[in-house]
């Protein structure tokens, strides 16, 4: 038994017909056209359609779909966040209109990202649906008769045997069926072919990449996307009032909000207490009591960073935590018209804080006049001590928590119907409380301590300390699709790369001398040590149903004349 290895991968079907069609529609990759087809309009259109609905094209759009998201990443987007984008183009007023025109602060909504996007789908979907229809007709074919000559083939082996040419075949068959070949007789040979997965996993892949875009599309269009702090004790309701800031998709409507509500119970946070990461954050949890729509039956839960809460398709995300210190103001008479607790928005890892404290109602001086106070703080949980430093915090536990004050009275300017920051103080029509000296009234207080304004003007308390957390409430349709698509991509990217398609042919045919001569050959798409491997290995199995035959031994003639 011979076998030869070295023959070229793909011969050509100039030099042999039959070797040609043998080795046609091994793959569904359509025919690259050299230039437009036909005359005129007509012409330049088709070649157009095949130029883009071409793989290489296809490669080529989610390529430059993948630049295109990369302005998104590096520059700010009104739908993530305006007041970053205000900053972005105070900070750059020379890139302004240039990034207008190119609208660069909305990438993915813009003319030239919706036309990439676009362009891929139909690309993909028109370079598929050709593909899918030859690689079903290829299913219901069968494997291509043998060419004339075997041993021009990439892998070819031959013996004689004196097996007849009928039992070779029959062994071959069912050889060739019991390794999950589909095979086909023919006139004195056995046709065999495998590795349709390979051309499934290609189609599969492109397919996968459609339902990726159809996911992606379907989720920017009907996404929604919100946040809200809660303070512990608080509750919170899926509606648009509730939330504190609020984005979705252009096909989004406020219906779409799953009814449901919760309530933070309790917030706990550890930190490492010694060593040179003390400080650091080891375990955040929120403790929730949640119920689906108007009537649901209240569920205890806990959310953990990287572990939502998922109701109704929606998934509640915590976010960030902080300090809330709960403060009381009185009027000259001693009446409470103030008494909340005042989340602080945190400025580094150990929760040094700063917020506002707004009087809106219900205060008047001694005058009998409407006036509103203003108490611009800063709060700090861990203290170092008086005279050991500046007001930031040591550790974000409340080991020492202190709040340092600066009161004003006039007008907040919340009447103006201009949105504010809850966490900066506008003193630009009020006056700072001075003391009898002069000097700015400003004091630091310990919890259960009070400031007194001047001239009787009342007094503000730090009573306690509230926590309080942020959460996102998302909605994402399409993720479960985008996933299953994620998922197939890669399944059908491997079975592409790691599975070979390959026919193999038997031919048994009886000699002149009536001895039957056996011959095996293979081919695959491209050129491959698994072939001969595999080839080896059947042929040697074939061998042992119908070994090489016994040369005959000559027959010595006597001289003549002589006699024995």
């Amino acid at each position: 038994m011979s076998t030869t290895d070295n023959a070229p991968t793909e011969a050509s079907p100039d030099s042999e017909p039959a070797l040609g069609a043998a080795g046609s529609q091994l793959s569904t990759a359509p025919v690259e056209d050299s230039g437009p087809v036909g005359i005129g309009v007509i012409g330049w259109a088709r070649w157009v359609w095949r130029q883009l609905t071409s793989m290489r094209v296809a490669l080529i759009l989610l390529f430059l779909l993948s630049l295109g998201a990369i302005p998104g990443s590096l520059i700010p987007q009104n739908s993530v966040d305006l007041m970053k984008v205000a900053e972005w183009k105070k900070e750059n007023p020379s890139w302004v209109s240039v990034a207008e025109k190119l609208q660069l602060f909305d990438v993915y909504t813009s003319f030239w990202f919706s036309a990439i996007y676009i362009l891929l789908f139909v690309s993909l979907i028109g370079c598929i649906l050709p593909r899918t229809w030859q690689f079903t007709g290829q299913l219901r074919g069968r494997p291509p008769a043998a060419p004339r000559r075997l041993d021009r083939l990439p892998a070819h082996t031959t013996w004689r045997t004196e097996k007849s040419p009928d039992e070779v075949l029959a062994s071959a068959k069912t050889l060739l069926g019991g390794r999950r070949y589909r095979t086909e007789a023919g006139d004195g040979h056995v046709a065999a072919e495998k590795g349709y997965l390979r051309e499934a996993g290609n189609l599969i892949f492109h397919i996968a990449l459609i339902v990726m875009l159809v996911a992606f599309a379907w989720g920017k269009l009907f996404m929604s996307e919100g946040g809200k702090l809660v303070l512990r004790g608080g509750g919170f309701s899926n509606t648009l009032t509730q939330y504190d800031d609020f984005k979705f998709g252009s096909m989004f409507h406020a219906d779409d909000l799953p009814p449901f509500s919760f309530t933070l119970d309790k917030f706990d946070a550890t930190y490492e207490e010694s060593g040179p990461q003390k400080g650091t954050p080891r375990d955040f949890k929120a403790y929730v009591t949640y119920s689906k729509g108007s009537h649901g039956k209240p569920t205890k839960a806990e959310i953990e960073v990287n572990k939502p809460l998922a109701i109704d398709g929606s998934k509640v995300y915590l976010l960030g935590h902080g300090y809330a210190p709960v403060m009381s103001v009185t009027d000259p008479t001693g009446k409470v018209v103030f008494r909340d607790a005042v989340p602080m928005l945190p400025q580094d890892s150990n929760l040094t804080s700063a917020g506002a404290i707004k009087v809106t109602d219900g205060y008047r001086n001694k005058n009998g006049e409407k006036e509103q106070l203003g108490f611009s703080a800063q709060f700090v949980p861990t203290f170092a001590g008086k005279g050991k430093g500046t007001m930031l915090s040591q550790f974000p536990d409340t080991n020492f928590p202190v709040i340092a004050l600066n009161a004003y009275h006039g007008s907040l300017g919340v009447d103006s119907g201009l949105p504010q920051n809850v966490y900066q103080l506008n003193t630009s029509k009020m006056k700072q409380f001075t003391k009898e000296n002069g000097d700015p009234l400003a004091k630091m207080l310990l919890p259960g301590e009070s400031m007194e304004l001047p001239d009787g003007a009342g007094t503000v308390t730090f009573e306690s300390i509230e926590r309080w957390a942020t959460f996102s409430v998302t909605h994402q349709p399409g993720s479960g699709l985008a996933l299953a698509g994620a998922i197939a991509a890669i399944a059908g990217l491997a079975g592409s790369l790691f599975i070979q398609r390959r026919r193999i042919w038997v031919r048994a045919v009886t000699g002149e001398d009536g001895v039957t001569v056996v011959e095996m050959a293979g081919l695959g798409r491209s050129e491959s040590a698994r072939l001969p491997e595999e080839l080896a290995d059947l042929a040697a199995t074939l061998h042992a149903q119908a070994p090489t035959a016994t040369p005959a031994e000559p027959v010595e003639e006597n001289p003549e004349g002589e006699r024995g």
